[in-house]
């Protein structure tokens, strides 16, 4: 068995990381210090992206894209999530779901999104609907042939620069038709409620939006009445791949670190890696990233060879639930073995310790992801997450 990665897929490792390092990395602690980056930089940024063919990476090239296997998502998203400030975000990646839009919605949407001439947001959570889509109260009635959509939405990344929403409402009220409509964010009766502050430092924001008798004709339906809870799943299950990367990436940064500053920290004589509670730290995190980052690998082959959807689904669980609080955990050392200056905001580490946080709550809580994957030993047996395909 060659476990070698392909050419195509170093190519791919080796563009992103030259992206990172020579795009991101230099507007952290800018980012950091000011909460946001001039309208100026996010454009060159931008222009940066399309430059080094980031653009459209999850999506096919007939639309735009790039036509990235997932092999090559996860090694792209691994490398730019060694970025603080989810600088990571500055590389879109439009929702699958607009993959199933009709001709007219792939061109006045999909397709600009991956030449970032447009860019979407997702609107799923509520103040009371989050982990249950169930209660989702969101509603778009009909009426003389178009829909009237009256809700509230809240945390919706990068809210504040897409300029139409992907929406998930209920059409006429009713929960048994879960429903996906395209809304043009300018669109009267749009409005943003309030833009919370949150621990970590984001380069986009997450801001809460309210609807107001917003009215859409039927083209702006996205998928089947009533098919939205499958799209938004799949939309859940490419996003939790994504975090899994980006954890694994923002670990393995924040272990390089750690272990550098170790070999140079003297204390009584020594470099601190010589003794033996730091250099046990440091070979914890050495193997849970080895052991992710392993398992990220393998499930991303597993999804290119064509693994069934609903264990595409079972594996996305398992594996953002690993990576993501495999981080936390990463982080939490590496913060200690820096001691007081991992605890200064000027040092990656401190920030990634902050952005990480939240990687077991957004897309599926850590406690979602071992429900999904209890139900699934239920249904299927252990072999699903012991065997080997």
């Amino acid at each position: 068995m060659d476990l070698a990665l392909p050419p195509e897929a170093q190519a791919w490792q080796r563009r992103a990381k030259t992206f990172a390092e020579e795009h991101l990395f230099p507007h952290e602690v800018e980012l950091e210090m000011q909460g946001e980056l001039p309208a100026a930089t996010l454009d060159r940024l931008r222009r940066a992206v399309l430059e080094h063919g980031l653009n459209g990476i999850n999506h096919a090239k007939d639309v735009g894209g790039q036509g990235c296997s997932q092999l090559e998502l996860t090694l792209i998203g691994e490398e730019l999530g060694k970025a603080t400030g989810a600088l990571w975000a500055i590389v879109p990646h439009p929702a699958v779901a607009l993959k199933h839009g009709t001709r007219r919605q792939i061109d006045a949407y999909l397709r600009p999104s991956c030449l970032m001439e447009r860019r979407a947001c997702v609107a799923v959570t509520e103040p009371d609907a989050g982990s249950d889509p169930r209660m989702v109260r969101t509603r778009a009635d009909r009426r003389d042939g178009r829909f009237v959509i009256n809700g509230e939405k809240w945390f919706v990344t990068s809210g504040d620069v897409a300029d139409y929403i992907i929406l998930h409402a209920n059409v006429d009220g009713d929960a048994d038709k879960p429903t996906l409509f395209l809304v043009d964010k300018a669109l009267p009766g749009i409005r943003i409620g309030r833009e919370p502050k949150f621990t970590h430092t984001y380069v986009f924001g997450h801001p809460e939006f309210v609807f107001e008798n917003v009215e859409v004709g039927e083209d702006c339906v996205l998928g089947p009445i009533g098919g939205g809870l499958e799209l938004t799943k799949d939309w859940f299950v490419e996003a939790r791949l994504q975090i899994a990367a980006s954890t694994l990436g923002a670990a393995i940064r924040a272990f390089e670190l750690a272990n550098a500053w170790a070999g140079e920290r003297r204390q009584f004589g020594r470099a601190i890696r010589d003794f033996q509670a730091i250099e046990f730290m440091l070979a914890d995190m050495a193997v849970e990233i080895m052991a992710t980052k392993s398992l990220a690998y393998r499930i991303s082959c597993e999804i290119d060879s064509g693994l069934d959807r609903k264990l595409v689904h079972a594996r996305a669980s398992a594996l953002k639930l690993q990576a993501s609080e495999m981080a936390g955990r990463v982080l939490d050392k590496a913060v200690q073995i820096f001691g007081g200056r991992g605890y200064m905001r000027e040092n990656p580490v401190e920030r990634l310790n902050r952005e990480v946080r939240v990687d077991r709550i957004w897309e599926g809580t850590s406690e979602i992801q071992r429900v999904i994957i209890g139900g699934q030993l239920r249904k299927r047996g252990t072999a699903i997450f012991t065997g080997w395909r």
